[in-house]
């Protein structure tokens, strides 16, 4: 899937909440070298830089377009661009942080071994996951694409939820851990501006079935799923929306 950083960062302070909360329960001082999986624009891999000047930062990212605007931003700081399932650290890392992006990526139950694997004795896993996937944003979508013509082309693109409870992780890093902190946060989103919620899931998971549509199918298939969003979410009296949305935590320090 290609991203389209205007549209996906439209709700910049909304998206970032949850990184900085994510990076406030970070406890290392000094750490050496820090990942950040998933960086995006490099807006949150910034701030990380910010924190942690003497650390070696590198943003790793499947999508060059986003890339390209992360290095406008900020030449000192590495920039990869690799798929996060193949991506494998060289040394093991004092940090490694993810912000809203690895549930993109398949069979957490490998994955998350995998990265606990490349910590060093000590270093600190951060992930920030979304887990909003039985809300009306998202089951909507699945109502839209099964409404219509398009179903036949766009049905093969409904999954299950890519993220899975709380305690299925616990399992999974359990055996990698000193400390383990998990917790999740429903955050009641107040956007601005029309169809706000379809505009938010525009940037991320609406668009991998709108790549998949011609450009001139898409206004119709975007108007029927924005009209059930109206009544999931209406306007408030000042016009305002309210969305509230679930994310998943963990910070976890390994043995």
């Amino acid at each position: 899937m290609t991203w389209n950083p205007s549209q996906y960062l439209k709700f910049t302070e909304q998206r970032l909440r949850p990184a900085l909360d994510l990076l406030a329960h970070i406890s290392l001082d000094a750490p050496q070298t820090v990942y950040d999986l998933g960086c995006g624009a490099g807006n949150v891999t910034r701030i990380l830089a910010e924190r942690w000047p003497e650390a070696s930062i590198i943003g790793v990212d499947d999508s060059a377009t986003m890339l390209e605007n992360a290095r406008k931003e900020n030449t000192s700081i590495s920039w990869q661009q690799q798929s996060i399932a193949e991506w494998t650290a060289p040394h093991p890392a004092e940090l490694i942080y993810s912000n809203a992006a690895l549930h993109w990526l398949p069979e957490h139950s490998a994955l998350f071994p995998k990265l606990m694997k490349a910590l060093a004795p000590g270093g600190i896993l951060a992930v920030q996951m979304p887990r909003n996937f039985a809300a009306p944003s998202h089951t909507l979508i699945a109502d839209t694409v099964r409404a219509d013509a398009w179903r036949s082309r766009l049905e093969h693109l409904l999954v299950a939820a890519p993220v899975s409870n709380p305690d299925f992780y616990y399992g999974l890093i359990a055996p990698h851990a000193e400390s383990i902190d998990i917790c999740e946060t429903e955050y009641f989103q107040v956007l601005h501006g029309k169809d706000p919620v379809k505009e938010w899931t525009k940037g991320t998971w609406l668009k991998q079935f709108l790549d998949v549509l011609e450009p001139s199918e898409r206004p119709a298939f975007e108007e029927d799923y924005a009209q059930r969003l109206r009544v999931a979410y209406p306007a408030q009296a000042n016009g305002e929306t309210l969305f509230p949305f679930r994310r998943l935590f963990m910070i976890v320090q390994k043995k």
